[in-house]
Order: C-alpha cells, then sequence, then structure tokens
C-alpha cells in the first residue's frame, strides 16, 4: 500500500537519520509541483534525498520493449535531476518466466530463459541497454547504482560481468544485503569493493517473503576492509509494524556501523 513520501521524511527527520530513498512507485505523482514539494520538504527537515530507486527490465528479446525501458530509465533520471536526487536504483530485469515472486524465491531467484535465448542474449541486451543510458547520466549527472536485484543479477558474478563491460563512472552499484541465496558473506565481499551504497534488509517480525539472520557488524566489517563511504539506506521488510520495526533497525544498524 502506498505510504505518503511526505510522511517518510517527516518520519526519518523524526529519528534523526541523514537521508531518504524514494521508491518511485510510491509516488503519488510525477507533477514538477509534487517532485519539487518533496525537495523542499526533505531541506526544511534537514534530510537528503540520496536515491530514486525505480524498476526496469532490460531482458526482452522485443528492441521496442527494451526501448521503452530504455526511456523509462532516462525519464526516471530527469525526475531525480529535478528532485535533486543524485542517483537512481538500476535493475537488469529477468526473464519474467516464473508465475510470481513467490515462484521466483521458491527457485532461488533464478529462471529460465524464454524459449529460443539464452543468458548470453540477456547480458548483451542488458550491457547495450545500459550503454544507451550513459550518455543522458553524465548529462544530469545521476549516477545509476546497479543492483543485486534477482534475474541475470542474482549471482555477483553476473552483477559484476556487467558492471565491469560498462567502464563508466555514472554507473554505480547498489548492494542489497538480502539478495542472495545461499551463505551471504563471500558474496557481499565480492561485490562491496564496488559498492557505492547498500540497502541493508531487516525482518522484525518474520520476514514478509524470507527471512534472514544477517549479522551487520560482520558486514558492516566487510563493508570496511573495502574502504565504503556511502550511504547506507534501510530497507525493513519484516511483518513487524514500521512503528516499532523501523526504529529498532535503524538503532541496530547505528550500533553495527558505529
Amino acid at each position: 500500500p502506498k505510504y505518503p513520501c511526505e510522511k517518510v521524511i517527516e518520519n526519518a527527520a523524526a529519528l534523526g537519520v541523514e537521508a531518504v530513498e524514494i521508491l518511485h512507485r510510491q509516488m503519488e505523482s510525477e507533477s514538477i509541483e509534487y517532485m519539487n514539494n518533496l525537495k523542499r520538504m526533505a531541506w526544511a527537515n534537514g534530510i537528503a534525498l540520496n536515491m530514486l530507486s525505480i524498476h526496469q527490465d532490460f531482458v526482452d528479446p522485443e528492441a521496442a520493449k527494451r526501448k521503452q525501458a530504455i526511456e523509462h530509465t532516462k525519464h526516471c533520471m530527469d525526475m531525480a535531476y529535478q528532485m535533486g536526487i543524485p542517483s537512481i536504483r538500476l535493475n537488469t530485469g529477468r526473464w519474467g518466466t516464473t508465475s510470481s515472486f513467490d515462484e521466483l524465491m521458491a527457485r532461488g531467484g533464478q529462471e529460465e530463459p524464454i524459449e529460443g535465448y539464452n543468458d548470453e542474449d540477456a547480458f548483451k541486451w542488458v550491457i547495450d541497454s545500459i550503454g544507451e543510458c550513459l550518455p543522458y547520466a553524465e548529462r544530469t549527472g545521476v549516477v545509476m547504482a546497479i543492483e543485486n536485484h534477482w534475474g541475470l543479477s542474482t549471482k555477483p558474478e553476473n552483477l559484476l560481468r556487467i558492471y565491469k563491460a560498462i567502464k563508466s563512472p555514472w554507473l554505480g552499484m547498489n548492494v542489497d544485503t538480502g539478495n542472495y541465496v545461499g551463505d551471504p558473506y563471500p558474496q557481499l565481499e565480492k561485490l562491496a569493493p564496488y559498492a557505492d551504497i547498500i540497502q541493508a534488509k531487516t525482518y522484525y517480525g518474520g520476514g514478509v517473503w524470507y527471512t534472514l539472520d544477517l549479522d551487520y557488524k560482520r558486514i558492516a566489517e566487510i563493508l570496511r576492509k573495502s574502504n565504503f563511504t556511502g550511504y547506507v539506506s534501510l530497507e525493513m521488510e519484516g511483518n513487524e509494524s514500521p512503528e516499532t520495526a523501523v526504529p529498532k533497525s535503524v538503532a541496530m544498524l547505528r550500533e553495527a556501523f558505529g
């Protein structure tokens, strides 16, 4: 359910956190007036708007659909620019051959390719599509932070293959602590040297889709060894009320990273 971005900013300020990540799907409007109001509210509350988290999918055999995803990404960079946000979350996309997110999770985040295609096709589509977005990112000054967000990017080596193929300061990396199959720590160690922002999952009250017992002191040490200096963005995905779970999460992360 949508929860007003304005309330997120106010609640974050009350907790004394430094920034708020705007989720595109939670925005009530894309009007200039609405976006300027969010920017004004953030400034008045001493809050930075650090990332606009968007959704797009470059894994599609139809060039026209990939073009739509590219144009959507550019449009979101325009919105980030309007709100003074320096980065957007970038997805690789996935084949869409599972019927639901629950099935995707049951399959360990992996999907079979569409008949007649393979993952090599998908890598080319994703790399080429990101390449088309790069000049726009440079023009707007908005970094595209690619995330390990299931599908093609589930395996760290896949994400690194895409990231290293681009070789641009306008492609960063958003490392999610909860999007792993198997032991998360060695996978985090592979991605940590490239991380620009961390999305830190918590699961108070048990996870909505799954629950991980993440050791954030251990995670913080992995990131310190990699000289990480960026934002740590809380994603509370538990069933407990956010009224209590978010403050607990913030306190826990502050202790771990302090």
